[in-house]
């Protein structure tokens, strides 16, 4: 597990933060506590994964925004107050989304069919990663380092399992939650 976390763990913390990204971000700063990543690297990775997949959903919603609005209508009745919120504080508007847990990819649809420009978001995307990535990625840091204070000396047996029952319990939530939607 150690070897598969070491050889992987970058392209992990990309591909997850590409598509959604707290947990995967939180339990990668857990890993840099313990050694396995480096907290730079962890961070480095989490703004190109972050970014590129705001930017990609941007350029989806520019393209297939209406299409997509219309196919779920519970999105469609949100996306008027969204677009009133982009036209007047689209930059605050675009640092903040990043902090709301679970819009990651509907808010950059959402703020692509507003006519926001591609560099301003851009810009503002980009801040906003650099801003974010840090601050979950030492949540996890100090999670990590809380663990190891409380429990004692964890084995990295114990680590690992640890880990992959925290992910399976957020995978699981997801699941629910979107078998409930």
């Amino acid at each position: 597990m150690e070897d598969l976390l070491i050889q992987f763990g970058y392209v992990a913390v990309f591909l997850g933060t590409f598509l959604e990204g707290e947990t995967i971000l939180a339990l990668a700063g857990l890993a840099a506590a313990n050694g396995y990543l480096s907290f730079p690297g962890v961070v480095g990775m989490a703004v190109m994964g972050a970014f590129l997949g705001d930017q990609t959903c941007f350029f989806v919603g520019r393209r297939y925004g209406q299409r997509i609005l219309a196919r779920f209508p519970s999105l469609a009745a949100k996306a008027p107050r969204v677009h009133e919120l982009i036209r007047r504080w689209d930059a605050p508007a675009v640092v903040l989304l990043r902090f709301c847990y679970g819009l990651r990819i509907a808010g950059p649809i959402i703020i692509g069919s507003s006519g926001i420009s591609a560099w301003r978001l851009a810009f503002f995307n980009f801040i906003g990663t650099l801003i974010w990535a840090p601050i979950v990625a030492t949540v996890g840091y100090f999670a990590g380092q809380a663990i190891q204070h409380w429990i004692g000396r964890i084995q990295h047996v114990q680590l690992a399992v640890l880990m992959l029952v925290v992910l399976a319990a957020m995978v699981g939530w997801f699941v629910f939650q979107s078998r409930r939607r």
